[in-house]
């Protein structure tokens, strides 16, 4: 049944963003920051964690899964080390994801031999 949750609810993510390009004259960058935003106040106010629970990686994995993860680790950097945490608790907090897509972005560029548009 997890995997039935994290099915849906990615998917209705996806759904509300292939809408937002099809519907609106917003751009994919526009809707990307967009939904980092929304999950990184989603996030602030733990709203976004009840979703995590239910979801799991459904909604951990999208857009808003990584400013949530951005507004839970400034948050937690602020309580242990003061205001400078503002600045240090995103790049904590996401490090290994930014670190991931990097690393399997270079190796795919090695693999596939990418060409510009």
């Amino acid at each position: 049944m997890d995997y039935v949750k994290a099915f849906i609810v990615g998917g209705l993510i996806c759904v509300i963003a292939q809408i937002l390009m099809d519907k609106t004259k917003l751009t994919p960058a526009r809707i990307l920051v967009l939904f980092v935003t929304l999950g990184a106040i989603l996030g602030a106010f733990g709203i976004y964690d009840k979703l995590v629970e239910f979801a799991g990686a459904g909604a951990t994995i999208p857009l808003p899964g990584f400013g949530n993860s951005l507004a839970v680790s400034v948050i937690k950097e602020v309580r242990e080390v003061g205001l400078i945490g503002i600045f240090s608790g995103g790049i904590k907090g996401a490090a290994a994801g930014i670190t991931a897509s990097i690393f399997f972005g270079y190796l795919m560029a090695i693999i596939f031999n990418p060409k510009s548009k």
